[in-house]
């Protein structure tokens, strides 16, 4: 009889073992690993979505600077196209005093006329283009300098103090707003 009971009792814990399984709290051991499962999931879920987020972000930055990039191409072009505009506007008025000295010169056989006509031409021109910025570079009888000066050729120096300065100008420098635009072609004594 013993071995009944025991088998009873073996049987009535295999039962008490099966209800259990079957009304499993969460937290016991054993059922943990199924929680984990559905934290992963999400965890997945969310991850995707991020990526798909900055994916979007992505897409729309390059598309963003692409579009920058065609838009600052499209304003360079049109800058440079019209770069000269102001200074040409300029010059039509000296280009106009030209066209009306080339008439006189062709009319009157006044030579100081003439020489007065076209020296108020090029006045006119060259305060035209210093109100636009340009400005001569003064180089006779300065000290050399490779900054500013291109030397052609040199030459001995006629006295002691001309020695390492410019002593004859051939092409003349220019600054536009401050900035050398054309170096000087200079002659120096030596």
């Amino acid at each position: 009889m013993e071995e009944k009971d025991v088998q009873q009792n073996d049987s009535n814990n295999l039962g008490e073992v099966e209800e259990m399984n079957i009304n499993a709290d969460e937290n016991m051991p054993g059922t943990s690993h199924l929680n984990d499962q559905l934290e992963d999931e999400s965890e997945v879920d969310k991850l995707k979505d991020e990526v798909q987020e900055h994916k979007d972000k992505y897409l729309r930055l390059f598309a963003e600077f692409d579009n920058f990039k065609r838009r600052n191409a499209k304003e360079r072009i049109e800058l440079i196209q019209t770069a000269g505009k102001e200074v040409i506007t300029g010059m039509l008025d000296v280009l106009d005093d030209c066209d009306r000295a080339e008439k006189q010169i062709q009319k009157t056989d006044d030579i100081d006329q003439v020489k007065e006509g076209v020296q108020l031409v090029f006045n006119k021109l060259r305060t035209t283009l210093q109100s636009k910025g340009l400005k001569p570079m003064e180089s006779l009888n300065t000290l050399f300098d490779v900054e500013k000066h291109e030397a052609i050729t040199e030459i001995p120096a006629p006295t002691k103090e001309l020695k390492g300065k410019v002593v004859d100008e051939v092409t003349k420098g220019y600054y536009l707003n401050d900035k050398i635009i054309r170096h000087a072609k200079v002659v120096v004594g030596k």
